[in-house]
């Protein structure tokens, strides 16, 4: 069986020590889940080449574009996830925030997910917990123990080898033994399947939304 697992990196330039820190991720996750007999496929949502596209999904009443629709089902459709964002203002990037925030609420029930941030100083290195953690956390998703921080002088120690792989360990066995598209970790006695939110059920017109309605509050 394959699985399929989504990188979103939030790096502006390029290259970026973000998307250096998320290909190290992606790798780590593909030897893990290959060391459990099974393959995976890993998927890139370049933040940076969506920014035009999601700042017209956020001003235009959150109708996607074409671009915003695609990773949106991307996500949705993932086994599992790895988040990895820059640090700015000792939290994560508005660009990482933006595409967070037009996805679907039910988009990551259940969902195993990775954080990972990268940043000038280990003095940020706490914005997983207090930042990107309870993100995820109110979306429902699963978040695996292991966070990783990269700050500039990590990059090429063993201690960020040994934090990918733990990460990476724990997000292949989560990914490995869930159920694919159902929130299958929640509590839930029933869960919740995800959902892109691209597909809309019947709009009812204002019109008939109004109709009856005499504007008293009796």
């Amino acid at each position: 069986m394959s699985r399929s697992v989504v990188v979103i990196t939030a790096g502006l330039s390029q290259p970026s020590s973000t998307r250096l820190l998320a290909d190290q991720l992606a790798a780590a996750v593909t030897t893990a889940v290959g060391g459990r007999g099974e393959a995976v496929e890993i998927e890139v949502i370049e933040l940076r080449e969506l920014a035009a596209d999601l700042a017209t999904t956020v001003t235009t009443g959150g109708l996607p574009t074409p671009a915003v629709a695609a990773a949106r089902e991307k996500v949705s459709r993932a086994d599992g996830l790895i988040a990895v964002t820059p640090v700015f203002a000792s939290s994560y990037s508005g660009l990482f925030k933006m595409f967070v925030d037009v996805l679907d609420t039910d988009a990551l029930n259940g969902m195993p997910v990775v954080i990972a941030a990268t940043a000038g100083t280990a003095r940020h290195s706490l914005m997983l917990d207090y930042a990107m953690r309870p993100l995820f956390t109110y979306l429902r998703a699963v978040v695996v123990p292991t966070g990783v921080f990269a700050a500039t002088e990590d990059f090429g120690s063993t201690g960020l080898t040994e934090r990918v792989r733990r990460a990476a360990g724990e997000l292949a066995a989560l990914v490995v033994a869930a159920p694919s598209g159902v929130g299958g970790f929640l509590p839930d006695a029933e869960p919740r399947r995800r959902t892109s939110g691209n597909s809309l059920g019947a709009v009812t017109p204002f019109s008939e939304l109004l109709a009856g309605h005499t504007g008293s509050r009796e």
